[in-house]
């Protein structure tokens, strides 16, 4: 029996996967009824009908890949995990210190939401992973890339 994998999104997030769903329909319903090349115009195979077909096969593939994530979807809610818990969960925002000197702050959120760059990190990322299940106060020495000692100061709410 096969375990599909269950994707974590924020209520945000869900809202951008369905509109990007929507899109896709959008797209391809206008793909269809607008760019149909003619199917042969001689014996060789039609180069704009396979780019067609090539093109129609990737949205189709986003749009069921959309479809899969929706059935499997658990939306985070923050505030009611960590009044719960009251420890680093999905849906966390933190403040952390790294090494004993350098400060940051960052929510963990599901693989398909992180960003880095925007302070997202994903809870399957090394240092996301290791923290989860902490509290206030507590030491975490996280070994990836390089070693680093990520202390939590504070767990905020989103």
């Amino acid at each position: 029996m096969k375990i599909d994998k269950k994707y974590y999104l924020t209520k945000e997030g869900l809202e951008e996967k369905k509109a990007e769903y929507e899109k896709l329909k959008n797209i391809r319903a206008l793909k269809i009824s607008d760019d149909i090349p003619r199917i042969l115009e001689s014996e060789d195979l039609n180069p704009e009908y396979t780019s067609f077909q090539e093109d129609l096969g990737r949205i189709d593939g986003e749009i069921s890949e959309l479809e899969n994530i929706f059935k499997n979807v658990i939306v985070i809610d923050s505030k009611k995990m960590q009044k719960v818990e009251g420890a680093v969960n999905i849906g966390s925002k933190i403040l952390v210190e790294i090494n004993g000197k350098d400060e940051d702050e960052f929510t963990i959120v599901g693989t398909l939401e992180a960003q880095p760059n925007l302070g997202k990190i994903s809870n399957e990322s090394p240092v996301g992973r290791a923290l989860l299940g902490h509290r206030e106060g507590e030491l975490i020495v996280v070994s990836s890339p390089i070693k680093a000692t990520y202390k939590i100061k504070k767990i905020l709410l989103s």
